[in-house]
């Protein structure tokens, strides 16, 4: 099907917030980029030499008639929207119809296109107004290659403001990546100066893709899940780094897409970084990648001359949707553990048998199907009265008791904050009047005793009955929300490790742990769980030899 270019009407125009803005090879890249996976395109070939100031984007779209490449770079002039109501139905990543005209001004634009029902290619070399100057018929492939040479050669004052060669590089490698997430079929291939720079292979997952891009993260270090919405007709794809295996200093790695675009919206990157409150380690931010699919209807791209600032419809109930999802996916059950082994301390742990055990071997170990039934948990033993094993269906584990009690006292509290009176009340001296307040702050009835004296008339719930308790509280009145003080007072009131556990009480923590939201790490962002699942252990242990060639027969 042809999809004709046209200029669009007075009306459309003065709707439109804002034109295309050029203002570095980054902005190049973005813009040609988009109008080649607007085309259908699955391969995308990159050529970038910034020091000539030029950038060819080549791809196997659908391409263009002569028609369509001689109206091209006109200003306001594009197939993919007709009328004022389009705009609020956008599904494609252009439209308005800017980019090309805005690059004919900058630059040298040529353009080679052969549609796909067509035998033939055309050349056309664009004048700055955006007029064909030069049409000719070329023998190339179906889809379109495109060239910008000289940018801002006509106004060499706005390359004199630009950043370094390499600043500059830098943003158009994280442009390809930011468009590569959105569209994990596609291939990319990226030249700089005529020498490959970098590749990005097509993916089925996304976690996948985002391996390659971040080579520091594995691939099973990620859990990916995608939940659809019917009554909205929507969707959310969710990839996050699991927070006992990975997570970065910044928040530079927690990304939003909506409808195949990257988005600013500090909102939902909010939402995300509090779903992972009291999983991480301090000053820890998580690794996650959303993609909302939402009806066009609920969304206005028309607001950002890059369209990476978005209005959404209804924001409140798409948070809560995600809260709900990352939830979701810090569940344990047999679809999100069968990964579990690949980890970091899995594998040293393996590594350092194998060299005791004076031989080695490969530890590729076969995919296995999904499912989301729980996992049935057996408690076994302890190990040093601190480590409890742990049987299932996949092979085994080591809980840490202490920071697994931790993290189920921490939600209960977070869920039921009860402050109860004590008799007789717990007497503390020489509070300074900040420790006064910080106790009040948290909903502590406290009250002068006398001379230096605080008489403390009621506590969090789980300390009332506490030897340790003023110990306790005083430790809760150095400082910190209301937050920090349940992590302090669960903390306080788990299982010391060293402590001998019945069997019974072993598998009743371990339901407990199971049942939580985030049950991989404690509230201070400790791993609560080391697993060895069962194919690694018949790896290791060689049950896959045959009895003759284990006896060197």
């Amino acid at each position: 099907m042809v999809y004709t270019i046209q200029a669009l009407p007075t009306e459309v125009v003065h709707l439109i917030t804002a034109g295309e803005v050029i203002d570095s090879l980054a902005s190049v890249v973005r813009e040609l980029v988009e109008n080649s996976l607007d085309a259908g395109a699955t391969r995308i070939v990159l050529s970038i030499s910034p020091e000539q100031w030029r950038v060819r984007v080549a791809d196997n779209g659908c391409g263009m008639t002569l028609d369509n490449l001689q109206r091209a770079a006109t200003a306001h002039s594009t197939s993919k929207i007709r009328s004022c109501a389009d705009l609020w139905r956008i599904n494609s990543l252009g439209f308005r119809g800017e980019a090309l005209h805005s690059l004919t001004t900058l630059a040298s634009l040529e353009i080679l296109s052969r549609h796909t029902e067509e035998d033939f290619g055309w050349q056309v070399v664009y004048g700055s107004g955006g007029e064909a100057l030069r049409v000719e018929t070329v023998a190339i492939a179906p889809g379109t290659v495109v060239t910008v040479s000289n940018l801002f050669g006509s106004c060499l004052t706005r390359r004199q403001g630009l950043p370094t060669v390499a600043q500059q590089m830098k943003a158009v490698q994280a442009t390809i990546h930011q468009i590569a997430l959105c569209h994990p079929h596609v291939t990319w291939q990226v030249c700089q100066n005529e020498r490959q720079w970098f590749t990005i292979c097509p993916a089925i997952k996304i976690g996948q893709l985002l391996s390659q891009i971040i080579p520091q993260i594995k691939h099973a270090d990620l859990q990916e899940l995608k939940l659809e919405i019917p009554e909205r007709n929507s969707c959310i794809s969710l990839v996050l780094g699991l927070p006992d295996r990975c997570h970065r200093h910044r928040p530079d790695w927690v990304r939003v897409a909506v409808n195949k675009r990257i988005v600013n919206s500090q909102e939902l990157e909010q939402t995300i970084i509090s779903a992972f409150y009291k999983t991480l380690p301090r000053d820890r931010y998580p690794v996650c990648f959303l993609h909302l699919c939402i009806s066009p209807e609920q969304i206005n791209w028309n607001r950002n001359p890059a369209k990476t600032e978005i209005y959404l419809n209804e924001l409140s109930y798409w948070q809560e949707q995600i809260s709900g999802a990352i939830e979701q996916t810090f569940r344990i059950n047999s679809h999100t553990i069968k990964e579990s082994v690949h980890t970091t301390r899995v594998g040293q742990l393996l590594k350092a048998a194998e060299e005791k055990g004076n031989y080695n071997f490969n530890r590729s170990i076969p995919s296995e199907g999904n499912t989301t039934t729980p996992l049935s948990l057996k408690a076994v033993c302890q190990i040093n009265n601190t480590y409890i094993v742990v049987e299932h269906p996949g092979g085994m584990w080591l809980v840490e008791q202490h920071i697994a009690h931790e993290r189920v006292l921490y939600e209960q509290l977070c869920d039921s904050w009860q402050i109860l009176p004590i008799e007789p009340p717990v007497i503390l001296y020489q509070l300074s009047p900040s420790q006064v307040l910080q106790l009040q702050r948290i909903n502590l009835d406290i009250e002068p005793f006398g001379e230096q004296l605080w008489a403390v008339r009621s506590v969090p719930a789980l300390l009332q009955q506490r030897d340790d308790c003023a110990e306790a509280i005083l430790e809760l009145s150095w400082g910190g929300d209301l937050l920090t003080a349940q992590v302090a007072v669960a903390c306080r009131s788990a299982i010391r490790n060293g402590t001998l556990l019945s069997q019974q009480e072993m598998q009743q923590l371990l339901e407990q742990w199971q049942r939580t939201r985030n049950p991989r790490t404690c509230p201070h962002g400790r791993p609560i769980c080391l697993s060895l699942e069962e194919p690694a252990l018949a790896r290791f242990f060689r049950r896959h030899w045959v009895i003759g060639k284990s006896h060197g027969i």
